[in-house]
């Protein structure tokens, strides 16, 4: 029996019907695509954790618990006392562990859309049935198709991304709050890009049962640490921990982000200048007649072309050196869309350079 036999026989249908996440290589391009903190750490930060990671016992399995990285990490995201924590490889992980813990055959998994592409993915991999909820024209979240929905569909598991990615707006407080006065499920409020919100759940935990709130430091400038956190009841973290494989934030992860976290002002200047930032760029493009820009609590912005020319404004981009995120094609309601990372204010620049050539 042939791989390919092999495979349609044992590989899930659901599994092969996927396709697998592409991130493409942006080369020497200005990367504007992935939503990453443009900033390097000072020189002499930087000398500093090299020293520390000298000391790193490279050979020794890493403290399953990461107990010294939990306490900062509970000041930096103001984690109320009394909630647990849960720390994944990425965020990523988190989802996949609540999708574990909580799905199974007709098990809902509901989340508004567009919307965070892992949701769906994960989803569909873990046995799961996934409920898109579609957002309105101005990409805000109807109160009345949520909780019918909330109804209808009996959900075991609700995400909501506040801000909202690929959109960069937040959903009306006071339907999420009545969201989690009636769902009957663990309702996890996806906070990727607080530091640049303004905005937060947090102080809410206590409050709800099924509230839990997941966060990570990728957009503090630490993306290729992989560290993400979910914080809630100590009963559904219990529950979780258990589904978390041994091990799964590393050596290098934990002393690397303890230090980071030891040096929180420099995160919060670049995260301060990246808001700063991101106003002078969408004022920027509201001056551009081509296109509309929404308004954004996140550190992307996103972009609708004039009809139809969303996939050459992208290509003409990469031809001038700049890598944005296409999202045309991915969902009906980003026909004409592309999403720009706030960069630092030379590759906002050059991407305004790039954009004015392309759509002259």
């Amino acid at each position: 029996m042939s791989a390919a036999e092999l495979v349609a026989r044992w590989v899930r249908p659901e599994i092969r019907g996927l396709s697998a996440y592409h991130v493409p290589d942006p080369g020497r391009m200005i990367k504007l695509d992935a939503m990453e903190n443009p900033y390097a750490w000072p020189e002499t930060m930087v000398e500093e954790w090299l020293g520390l990671l000298r000391q790193v016992p490279l050979n020794r399995y890493p403290d399953p618990s990461a107990r010294r990285l939990v306490e900062p990490l509970r000041e930096s995201m103001a984690i109320p006392e009394g909630a647990g924590v849960l720390l994944g490889n990425g965020s990523d992980e988190i989802i996949q562990m609540l999708a574990m813990a909580v799905g199974g055959h007709g098990r809902v998994l509901l989340s508004p859309e567009p919307g965070f592409a892992m949701y769906p993915l994960i989803a569909r991999c873990t046995g799961m049935d996934y409920v898109g909820l579609q957002l309105e024209s101005d990409f805000g979240l109807s109160r009345s198709v949520l909780l019918d929905a909330v109804a209808r569909h009996e959900p075991a598991l609700i995400f909501i991304a506040y801000p909202n990615n690929p959109t960069g707006n937040l959903f009306d407080e006071a339907t999420l709050v009545e969201l989690l006065d009636t769902a009957r499920c663990p309702v996890v409020i996806d906070e990727a890009y607080a530091p640049f919100a303004e905005a937060s759940f947090m102080d809410r935990l206590g409050r709800y049962d099924n509230l839990l709130v997941m966060r990570t430091v990728s957009k503090m400038g630490l993306a290729g640490l992989r560290l993400g956190l979910l914080a809630g009841d100590p009963a559904w973290i219990t529950e979780l921990d258990k589904i978390r494989l041994p091990y799964n934030i590393n050596v290098l992860t934990q002393a690397s982000a303890e230090f980071a976290l030891r040096h929180r002002s420099v995160l919060n200047e670049q995260t301060a200048q990246i808001r700063a930032d991101r106003e002078t760029l969408f004022e920027a493009l509201q001056r551009r007649p081509a296109l509309t820009v929404y308004p954004s609590k996140a550190n992307f912005l996103l972009l609708r072309m004039d009809p139809g020319t969303a996939p050459s404004v992208f290509e003409g981009l990469k031809a001038r050196g700049v890598l944005v995120k296409k999202l045309h094609g991915s969902h009906p309601a980003l026909a004409d869309c592309l999403r720009v990372t706030v960069g630092r204010p030379e590759e906002n620049q050059a991407f305004l350079n790039a954009l004015d050539a392309v759509i002259a």
